[in-house]
């Protein structure tokens, strides 16, 4: 019936509608630091069966494929895709970028701990490490105000050097988080993650620990967004969005004629 045809081809819209949504959004963050692409996963709604597969047809012969006709899509999920952004100088000693697998910890106002990729530090006017947004880094770091120097190792271990003084001086030590299903996080914006029954609870380590990746100091994870794959689904998404939209149109024609003429 083509008012069934026409509700199949909606949803063909919506669906579309969001995946162009995704698309846009991808894009958009292109130069986000530390920004994880996202993937929108569709999935068929309930088939309605008129007559399974194996119904009889005689005495002896069954039918070898059900007559089962669908009811449309819809969008099931979204995925990110933990591919590693690439990585840009900055020469800033407390820009931090993550080579490998691991979230960088920070407490939230509510209390919770976010999870974030994006390595771009600063101190906080008690010189303790906060991200861009002001939310501390977890466990706590403390730059001394007479610092002159800062290192971070490859390992996590920050130490500073004050005027006067020959030795280093270790002050903290960056922890990375994991999680046995990081698609499972939830995006909670400004470049944070949060934690879900999905996700599993978090699993931290000191860097190149347990497969934990390393940390370069003086440089940032940039956005791991191919624009030119974007662009290419974003042209397959228009042209399937064109296509259920020429769907309702037909649909709409067969059953003005079926009116005018039956």
């Amino acid at each position: 019936m083509s008012t069934n045809a026409m509700n199949v081809a909606k949803t063909g819209l919506n669906a579309q509608q969001t995946r162009l949504q995704v698309i846009s959004n991808n894009l958009a963050n292109v130069n986000t630091t530390g920004f994880k692409r996202d993937r929108a996963n569709f999935e068929t709604l309930l088939y309605q069966v008129t007559r399974p597969a194996g119904a009889p047809t005689s005495d002896t012969t069954s039918l070898t494929s059900p007559l089962a006709v669908g009811t449309g899509v819809r969008v099931v999920s979204t995925d990110k895709l933990f591919t590693q952004g690439a990585l840009s100088t900055t020469d800033n000693a407390l820009d931090v970028a993550i080579d490998g697998q691991g979230f960088l910890q920070v407490l939230l106002p509510d209390g919770r701990i976010g999870y974030t990729r994006d390595g771009a530090l600063s101190r906080n006017a008690d010189g303790t490490l906060t991200t861009a947004s002001g939310y501390v880094l977890q466990p706590e770091i403390t730059i001394p105000e007479e610092a002159t120097q800062i290192v971070i190792s490859s390992d996590g271990i920050v130490s500073v050097q004050t005027q006067g003084e020959a030795q280093m001086q270790e002050v903290g030590q960056i922890t990375l988080a994991s999680f046995a299903n990081p698609r499972g996080l939830e995006p909670g914006g400004e470049n944070l993650l949060l934690e879900t029954t999905a996700s599993g609870p978090a699993n931290v380590t000191a860097p190149l620990e347990a497969g934990m990746g390393k940390m370069v100091q003086g440089a940032l994870e940039g956005s791991n967004v191919n624009v030119v794959q974007e662009l290419v689904d974003m042209i397959e998404t228009q042209r399937a969005y064109e296509v259920s939209s020429k769907a309702i149109s037909a649909a709409d024609e067969m059953m003005k004629f079926a009116s005018n003429n039956l």
